[in-house]
């Protein structure tokens, strides 16, 4: 993938950071910058470093896996692309209102598994692990603050587009990959 299509990933992952931060945005009145920095903060790493398990786990059965490579990354990213149309669409409006330690955690795990998932895909399109990951950790990070304080300011947002965005970003790159 080139920086166009690392820059468009991370901007599909974000979109989870953004989503969640949005919602932990409409909540927060006090300690507003601390808790959006080390919400950003948190979103931003779990993203920049899962894709790096995704990509070593990838190594085990590379050899396996590199003559359908092209198959699986389009497969891949259309799984995810309709994943997030699809979350669009549910019923489930849990939101999660804590910041602590132990629930910072578990948002970074919760938003990054798809993050996890595009390291297999950076494996397999042979991009610069460094750099994506640099990239993808950065937008989360962006993107989280950003959607933190739209939340606290805004307080409305129609979230289900910014999902189907994110969706229809990442079957676009599993498209693209036939090309």
């Amino acid at each position: 993938m080139n920086l166009i299509d690392i820059i468009m990933l991370g901007i599909a992952l974000g979109v989870d950071c953004f989503v969640v931060s949005f919602s932990q945005g409409l909540i927060f009145t006090s300690k507003r910058r601390i808790n959006s920095f080390k919400l950003a903060l948190t979103m931003g790493l779990f993203q920049g470093l899962m894709p790096i398990i995704g990509y070593i786990g990838t190594n085990w059965i590379y050899n396996i896996l590199i003559s359908y490579s092209k198959y699986i990354v389009a497969f891949i990213f259309f799984i995810l692309g309709l994943h997030f149309i699809m979350e669009t669409f549910s019923n489930n409006n849990d939101k999660i209102h804590c910041i602590d330690f132990k629930c910072l955690i578990g948002l970074g795990i919760a938003t990054s598994i798809d993050a996890l998932i595009s390291g297999i895909s950076l494996k397999l399109t042979h991009s610069n692990l460094l750099i994506s990951c640099l990239v993808i950790g950065i937008l989360s990070f962006i993107m989280s603050g950003i959607g933190f304080w739209t939340g606290n300011f805004i307080k409305k947002l129609p979230l289900k587009y910014l999902h189907i965005l994110g969706g229809l970003i990442l079957i676009f790159l599993g498209i693209k990959t036939f090309f």
